[in-house]
């Protein structure tokens, strides 16, 4: 049974952008690229063309994994949540317990995860730890280099 991506209409739209992309112009370029390295002589010994051809597989399973996304994605609106405890969506402001740093995390699905943007995924070690966690509660995070305690301070949508 596959999992559901939970995700936002900003998120699924991007990711069915990228896939239409891939579909249309990707395939195009790997097609593009094959013939080109077919037209240069012999296939046995054409470095250029197996190449070719291993980029065009890898197109294919990106595209696949980005379908199978796709099929398991749940569109959720912040209308539906509750922002009693930490669930996918919410923004958890927390302080380290330790050195008191404080940050704001947002936790999306995979596909939307970018710490730039302070957009964590539900399934990284942080937002594992957050998840069902409500306000005042202290959410311990096993991490590489050990358990941090993490309090949530204030969860929002």
């Amino acid at each position: 049974m596959s999992e559901t991506h939970y995700m936002t209409q900003e998120g699924y739209d991007q990711l069915k952008a990228k896939l239409d992309e891939l579909k249309s112009t990707g395939r195009q370029e790997a097609a593009k690229a094959i013939a080109e390295a077919r037209d240069k002589g012999d296939l046995s010994e054409n470095a250029e063309y197996d190449a070719a051809k291993d980029a065009q597989g890898m197109l294919e399973l990106k595209i696949s994994e980005m379908e199978k996304v796709m099929a398991n994605a749940r569109v959720i609106k912040e209308s539906q949540l509750d922002a009693s405890k930490v669930t996918v969506l919410a923004k958890v402001k927390i302080r380290n317990t330790k050195t008191k740093a404080e940050i704001v995390y947002q936790l999306v699905s995979e596909t939307e995860a970018d710490l730039k943007a302070k957009k964590i995924s539900v399934s990284s070690p942080i937002g594992k730890g957050l998840l069902g966690k409500k306000k005042g509660e202290i959410a311990t995070v096993t991490t590489p280099g050990g358990a941090i305690d993490f309090e949530i301070l204030d969860i929002s949508f």
